[in-house]
């Protein structure tokens, strides 16, 4: 999952089996705040807790004031100092503040909104959670928040008394061709926050043995993308240098609203690739949505420092766009 982990789907199960359950969810943040507002923490009724509103500095007490919350069927919001020496312990240079909203499941947020919101996440459907903290209306929004979706905000306050909490799926990069850059981007990707798919028909580059623990598809690249589908939330590397294993693949990739694509090649291999590509019949702006050659130009040399260079390209577009 995202950011947010699975405080939602925790929340609702916690629910469902009769616990009782409370989200608290970061609403603003001032100075140096251990958490991004849209950060989450579940609370049961027993006391379990999922996520995380700060990192560790004030979890106790709101877990107190959420069980409160749900003993008395009412919503919160609370505001909390981060001294210095806490923020220290938690890696931070300085302190800061944060006011965290509390609501009861069922009694506060309804039940049905939750369940609407995990079904959401759980197709990787973008999803805007809003509430009005002065009517105390909650509701989940699929449109309307396009550049929260695609600038990847986990949450904003749209005016002084209304929260909007953006639910992105899941950040996923396919790689097409596993060559030894791969095997320097894919780990790194992962520490980003990625959820990363290799694809290579070629069995002796596809293999456990040189991407122990990853998701390798051996089939050929069109077919793979078709089936795992491309989004808004897919960034897309093609690294074989072979027209017909990276071609199929990058037209399908020009057809979706995958957010990032790039191509491994020289100027002049690319210059091939945008004939072939226009011969098929994609246009200019189709065609310039490709990062090629690959990757920010920093003067990178040798498989890891074009894989930092790749990474850091997607991380550009990701968030300020292309």
């Amino acid at each position: 999952m995202d950011r947010f982990d699975i405080c939602p789907e925790t929340a609702l199960d916690w629910h469902r089996a009769g616990k009782g359950a409370v989200l608290a969810t970061v609403i603003q943040t001032w100075g140096s705040a251990p958490r991004r507002i849209g950060s989450q923490l579940a609370i049961s009724g027993a006391g379990e807790i999922e996520g995380s509103v700060s990192g560790g500095c004030v979890e106790g007490a709101v877990v107190v004031e959420a069980l409160e919350a749900l003993e008395d069927g009412t919503a919160r919001e609370l505001e909390f100092g981060v001294s210095d020496q806490d923020a220290f312990a938690v890696g931070l240079a300085c302190g800061g503040t944060i006011r965290v909203l509390v609501e009861p499941v069922g009694r506060v947020m309804p039940e049905e909104c939750l369940e609407q919101l995990v079904n959401l996440r759980a197709n990787r459907v973008p999803a805007a959670y809003v509430v009005d903290l002065d009517s105390g209306r909650r509701r989940v929004e699929r449109d309307g928040h396009d550049q929260a979706f695609r600038m990847d905000r986990s949450g904003f306050v749209a005016d002084s008394r209304t929260f909007v909490a953006i639910h992105n799926p899941p950040l996923r990069l396919i790689v097409v061709g596993a060559v030894h850059i791969a095997q320097a981007l894919v780990p790194m990707a992962r520490i980003a926050g990625y959820d990363p798919t290799l694809i290579d028909p070629r069995d002796a580059f596809g293999s456990e043995g040189r991407f122990p623990g990853e998701t390798i598809l051996n089939d050929w690249p069109d077919e793979a993308v078709a089936q795992l589908g491309l989004d808004r939330r897919t960034a897309l590397v093609l690294l074989t240098h072979d027209p017909k294993l990276d071609d199929p693949a990058l037209e399908q990739a020009l057809r979706a609203d995958c957010f990032y694509i790039g191509a491994l090649g020289s100027t002049r291999t690319h210059a091939k690739r945008v004939d072939r590509l226009t011969q098929a019949g994609f246009t200019d702006a189709q065609i310039a949505r490709i990062h090629g050659p690959v990757g920010l130009d920093i003067g990178a040399a040798g498989p890891a420092e074009i894989a930092v260079s790749i990474l850091a390209e997607m991380t550009r577009v990701l968030r300020r766009g292309a």
